[in-house]
């Protein structure tokens, strides 16, 4: 019953992040969404692995790998979107310059 509750709410955390991010890429946009949020999610995913790897706890190995993977997703994705641009992206419909992405 122990590892059921474990893999159960690893399940939710994933589908809420995922859902997250392909709402994100769906949207085209990426106003408001952070690089650094991905930075971090992503360096302490990695840790979080290690981490579980030394003690044994698979379940947290896996959901931590996951994580990481949309960690990379979703940074990727803001990375795309800054690149390219769109005019939705901000109020007025003027496309952001690449600077103004850059902050």
């Amino acid at each position: 019953m122990t590892e059921a509750i474990g893999w159960v709410s690893s399940l939710i955390l994933l589908l809420t992040i995922g859902k997250q991010i392909y709402k994100q890429w769906q949207e085209g946009s990426s106003e408001g969404v952070s690089k650094w949020l991905f930075v971090g999610q992503m360096a302490a995913s990695l840790g979080f692995t290690i981490y579980s790897w030394l003690v044994g706890n698979w379940i947290f190995v896996v959901t931590n790998l996951l994580m990481l993977l949309n960690g990379l997703i979703g940074f990727g994705i803001v990375l795309r979107h800054r690149r390219h641009g769109k005019p939705k992206d901000t109020p007025g419909g003027a496309a952001r310059s690449f600077e103004a992405e850059r902050a």
